[in-house]
């Protein structure tokens, strides 16, 4: 019963603990670093790493420590000529509301980038490509 109890205890501190960050998802805004940005709204996000550009749907939900790994679509041909050639990915990384890690993975291929790391409410500084804008 101790053993219950304690977990129990543990489980109750961990959740009021992400509850009084108040971070559930990704927040809202301009995400922005080196050749990287992240322009996330209440129902979807949409992410550049250098030449290359994706979109999640929906907000990017948080666990109790940050962390998220969400299902995505990305492009790695986007720029200087979109061949319009979408790629199933997984975004992942970590936040703590200001700042925040984001690396893609293509599922189909095994591509990586990033990880970037990025800012909230700064723009994005790209070198050689630009970035959508919302």
């Amino acid at each position: 019963m101790r053993g219950i109890a304690l977990g129990l205890t543990l489980a109750l501190a961990a959740a009021c603990e992400a509850s009084r960050t108040g971070l559930g998802a990704v927040p809202v805004g301009t995400w922005g670093g080196e050749d990287a940005g992240l322009v996330v709204s209440a129902d979807s996000s949409h992410a550049h790493i250098g030449c290359t550009l994706g979109d999640v749907t929906g907000p990017i939900p948080l666990d109790s420590e940050g962390r998220f790994d969400v299902a995505g679509q990305w492009n790695v041909d986007a720029f200087p000529i979109d061949r319009g050639i979408l790629h199933p990915a997984r975004l992942s990384g970590r936040t703590d509301g200001r700042s925040l890690s984001l690396a893609v993975r293509l599922t189909d291929t095994g591509q990586a980038l990033g990880p970037v790391a990025l800012t909230l409410g700064q723009p994005p500084h790209m070198r050689g490509c630009p970035i959508c804008r919302r």
